[in-house]
């Protein structure tokens, strides 16, 4: 299983995005847990059916994934169930199994899922679904192409360019990117930048130091004219030269 999340199909989570994962194997569930908050999501956790549909009905979450084999004599399809059914919940569901029959497939969107994942999977599959279905549920669209100077960003392609020339980012970079494109010419402080790549769980403070180094060494260093900038103390900006 691919845990990693450089890839060059990268696309950023949507933000603000929280997550209730239903999977009883604690191993599995901590290795998914952790690859998308390093994402950007926000993780709830259930291990039986009960918590999930306690969490499910009390909690707001942006998507559910759901594993269908769960102990305690609620599996995963009888909570999807109950959750459109009864608490007429319309949160998008993603359900994981190893169950890979197209009848158990069938069952499972009959009983009120949106999208179905076989396990094993790869994580940068399972993310770009639940972006997807985060995505469509919120109405948003994410075809823009960001132009600041000679730099371009396709948020489709994911592809960033300057002066004709493409420029490889982490993920991580990229989301920086995104972020300071979207909202160029105005500064992004350093709070506003940590709380929407990482939410509540904000590393060192050196981290995100780090990244910017790091892309403006991409998207700056080998140009002549520089368009990052930062105030000391204050936060960051994409600009345009006068």
């Amino acid at each position: 299983m691919d845990v990693s999340p450089a890839n060059p199909q990268y696309q950023p989570s949507p933000r603000n995005a929280s997550l209730l994962l239903v999977e009883d194997h604690k191993n599995l569930a901590q290795a998914v847990g952790a690859y998308l908050e390093s994402s950007g999501f926000t993780m709830d956790y259930a291990y039986d059916g009960l918590c999930a549909l306690h969490l499910a009905a009390t909690q707001r979450y942006d998507a559910i994934i759901l594993d269908i084999t769960l102990p305690g004599g609620i599996d995963g399809l009888e909570i999807c169930r109950r959750l459109r059914k009864d608490a007429r919940l319309s949160t998008p569901i993603l359900m994981l199994t190893a169950r890979d029959q197209l009848q158990d497939k069938l069952e499972g969107f009959q009983r009120g899922a949106d999208d179905y994942l076989v396990k094993p999977f790869e994580m940068p599959e399972l993310e770009a679904r639940i972006n997807a279905l985060i995505r469509r549920e919120r109405g948003e669209l994410d075809e823009s192409v960001y132009q600041i100077h000679d730099l371009t960003f396709n948020t489709s392609t994911m592809q960033v360019m300057r002066q004709g020339r493409i420029i490889q980012l982490s993920p991580t970079c990229l989301r920086i990117l995104r972020i300071l494109m979207r909202e160029s010419p105005n500064l992004v402080t350093r709070e506003q930048l940590e709380q929407e790549l990482w939410g509540e769980l904000i590393p060192d403070s050196d981290t995100l130091r780090s990244h910017l180094y790091k892309l403006r060494k991409k998207i700056d260093k080998p140009f002549d004219v520089p368009l990052l900038e930062t105030q000391s103390g204050i936060g960051y900006r994409l600009i345009a030269p006068n």
